[in-house]
């Protein structure tokens, strides 16, 4: 039986609700968009060859982290002017932590069908942050831009990265960011993040392009990657759908 008591889930409430003191490279992961890009590109859900491998995803955080951590550190030694302030600065700038954030609706009746992969993500170091899907409205655009604001104005951000394709939700709020010095990163699928590509303040790295995210080659043909013979598209629904 868990024990909400516990000293690890009091640190975990410190941590979540902006107490802890390091500032963050933060990962927002949107995972109903997320899960729309994967499946406009597969045709339909993803077999566990195209899932996307959220151990592999965190190793890539860690290594971003390391490279933004040590970058504030050069840049802390740069400006400082003696011994004392280069000492007290290095520390602070080197005190960078990852944190890795998935945000999910969860359907009315899909509890358990969801739940092992919410457990793996928490297995792996990802905090999730779960609301039921109640209408149309209940989705989790408004939650994930108050944590990146929390983050944001309590312990400062080092570092944001934000996999989604909803440029009408995140593009404004990550330029303001990227305005006031912070690297910031969107995750996605280029099908989907033209608003991400054309924003000169945002970095844009393609999901498949990390490292072992995927077990294999996603399928994508797409109209602006045709082969010089031409390709199927496939339908993504049988016509008799219609008729239901």
């Amino acid at each position: 039986m868990s024990d909400d008591s516990s000293p690890g889930r009091t640190r975990f409430a410190e941590t979540i609700s902006g107490q802890a003191s390091a500032p963050r490279v933060l990962l927002v992961w949107d995972a109903p968009n997320m899960d729309m890009g994967l499946g406009a590109i597969l045709g339909g859900r993803p077999t566990a060859a195209h899932r996307p491998r959220f151990d592999a995803l965190g190793r890539w955080i860690l290594s971003r982290t390391a490279d933004i951590s040590a970058a504030r550190a050069q840049n802390a030694a740069e400006v400082a002017t003696d011994t004392s302030v280069a000492s007290t600065t290095n520390g602070s700038a080197s005190a960078v932590e990852p944190e890795a954030t998935v945000f999910t609706n969860i359907v009315p009746g899909s509890a358990d069908v969801v739940r092992p992969w919410v457990e793996a993500l928490r297995n792996v170091g990802y905090a999730v942050f779960a609301k039921p899907k109640l209408s149309e409205d209940s989705d989790v655009d408004s939650d994930m831009l108050d944590h990146i604001e929390l983050r944001r104005h309590t312990v400062g951000l080092a570092g944001l990265i934000v996999a989604s394709a909803d440029g009408q939700a995140f593009r404004d709020p990550l330029r303001e960011i990227a305005a006031e010095g912070t690297p910031v990163t969107v995750i996605g699928f280029r099908e989907h993040a033209s608003w991400a590509l054309t924003t000169e303040e945002l970095e844009f790295i393609d999901l498949e392009d990390i490292p072992g995210v995927f077990r294999e080659p996603l399928p994508r043909i797409g109209l602006d990657s045709l082969p010089d013979d031409g390709a199927w598209l496939a339908p993504f629904r049988p016509l008799g759908a219609l008729l239901r």
